[in-house]
């Protein structure tokens, strides 16, 4: 039996990636009522028949709770490695020559292969190499068009396979690897409402993806390359949401460099009005500790004081011992910052200026309105959910209930700050809109008999992108009867 659930009592969205630890059915739901709000599947890790099941179990959720549910699909982007060695493994030693080469020859202690022909091309005298996840520094001496002849600034063991950051330079390769482009196509054969495309250096690397993905998700960029930091405006408008994912850009940067990125990306998205996510190791010791660190729990409210759209849980809920109490700490402590008096003009230190269209003046008057009369509540009406987005970019104090005809925008903007989404049939009419927004605020428990509501919609109905009415109601409490 389908039972609405209500609003969360937070405003920033709970993004839990799923694995081995909570790839069921039955996982899922329990995450879902311990505070998720949205699920990513990662496509790194599984085969893509494997996640059939997953996708499903997280749209049943719909069926069982009333609600929307929205799916990320993160791919795994261009991986860098090296070869392989004869013994599997080898010591470099500090200050030691290691060469990497095309030769497909297992390595020793002095070379090995780099199957990246384009890191050869783009290289420089004086870059760093950082190999297994930034645990071994090698520094370029010289290079030639299958050579790159490096001194050893940090040693230790390397062995097969592991991974090769590129910091210094920007490397000329396709955004999409052949394993992308067949987890996109399956990932938008079974329907999933946001696309993560991993390594993002510049706005062009969005362009294949947004192609492919022919208007059927939303793309999301994750800022996890320096380069990406010099082009991030224009990466941030080339793209519907951002990730903020401080694996690899902390390994790619000084750790100590991390934090006022962050700051600056969660801004710049803000300001430019995409919906962003802050990730990775944010309730890390989770995995193993049924609790987290103080220094954790700081983290994530650093990023909820920020005003970020969304946080996400990795490999806590994915394959930790622990997925629903990581899940149910990060409800938690969203919810405790959020009741801070001071939260408020917190996350208004971000100045968002509308821009000059009447849309954007109005969401910025829905939310001075909302605050000066004490409303319980934004009531909005969307198609494509433009309308909804400028006005969460905006932070008001009140809830913002979604009210759409199309079943993919509801499920996209769960991971839109302070946004409850509901499909229902479209209005024709001024009064149908007026009826519809006080039964759904009622329905939902939005809000009750004597409260007033704001409600935005664009006239003519069924027109996306006429955003032009802003109407403030109040409910009487009956409206409901008659209407079961």
């Amino acid at each position: 039996m389908t039972r609405a659930i209500s609003p969360r009592s937070r405003k920033v969205r709970v993004l839990a990636t799923l694995g081995p630890a909570s790839n069921t059915a039955e996982m899922i739901a329990t995450l879902y009522e311990a505070g998720a709000d949205a699920f990513r599947v990662n496509m790194s890790h599984g085969d893509q028949a494997s996640k059939v099941a997953v996708i499903q179990a997280i749209r049943s959720l719909e069926k069982k709770f009333g609600r929307p549910s929205t799916i990320l699909a993160d791919l795994q982007g261009p991986k860098l490695r090296v070869g392989q060695f004869a013994e599997g493994r080898v010591m470099l030693e500090l200050g030691a020559t290691f060469v990497l080469d095309r030769d497909p020859t297992p390595g020793d202690a002095t070379r090995v292969e780099l199957p990246h022909r384009e890191i050869f091309e783009a290289i420089e005298p004086g870059a760093r190499l950082l190999l297994d996840d930034g645990k071994l520094v090698l520094r370029v001496t010289s290079h030639a068009a299958d050579r790159i002849v490096t001194r050893v600034e940090v040693g230790g063991a390397l062995s097969n396979n592991k991974g090769l950051n590129v910091p210094d330079v920007v490397v000329p390769m396709a955004a999409l690897t052949e394993k992308d482009r067949s987890d996109l196509a399956f990932a938008i054969d079974q329907g999933v409402d946001w696309i993560a495309l991993s390594f993002v250096q510049r706005p062009e690397d969005l362009a294949e993806a947004r192609k492919l993905i022919g208007g059927k998700a939303a793309l999301l960029a994750k800022i996890e390359k320096p380069a990406a930091i010099e082009r991030l405006e224009e990466i941030v408008e080339a793209c519907d949401g951002v990730m903020v994912a401080r694996g690899d850009l902390g390994v790619e940067l000084p750790p100590e460099s991390v934090p006022p990125l962050q700051k600056r990306i969660v801004e710049t998205s803000r300001r430019l009005g995409r919906p962003v996510i802050v990730a990775t190791q944010m309730l890390e010791s989770m995995i193993t500790s049924p609790s987290p660190t103080r220094a954790e729990v700081s983290d994530v409210a650093t990023a909820i004081y920020d005003g970020a759209d969304a946080i996400m849980l990795s490999a806590e809920s994915a394959a930790g011992a622990w997925p629903v109490e990581s899940v149910t700490m990060m409800n938690a402590i969203g919810e405790a910052v959020e009741r801070d008096p001071m939260h408020g003009d917190r996350i208004r230190f971000t100045v968002t200026r509308p821009d000059p269209t009447t849309a954007d003046a109005l969401a910025e008057a829905a939310k001075n309105i909302a605050a000066t009369v004490s409303a319980k509540a934004i009531i909005c009406f969307t198609t494509s959910g433009s309308t909804a987005r400028r006005i969460a970019r905006e932070r008001p104090s009140v809830p913002l209930l979604v009210l759409t005809p199309r079943h993919e925008t509801a499920r996209r903007l769960g991971l839109l700050w302070g946004t409850h989404a509901v499909h229902t049939r479209d209005v024709d009419s001024f009064e149908d809109m007026v009826a519809k927004a006080k039964r759904m605020a009622l329905r939902h428990k939005i809000a009750g008999a004597g409260d007033s509501v704001v409600i935005m919609a664009g006239v003519p109905f069924r027109t996306p992108g006429s955003t032009n009415v802003i109407h403030v109601v109040r409910i009487v409490g009956d409206e409901l009867k008659g209407y079961g």
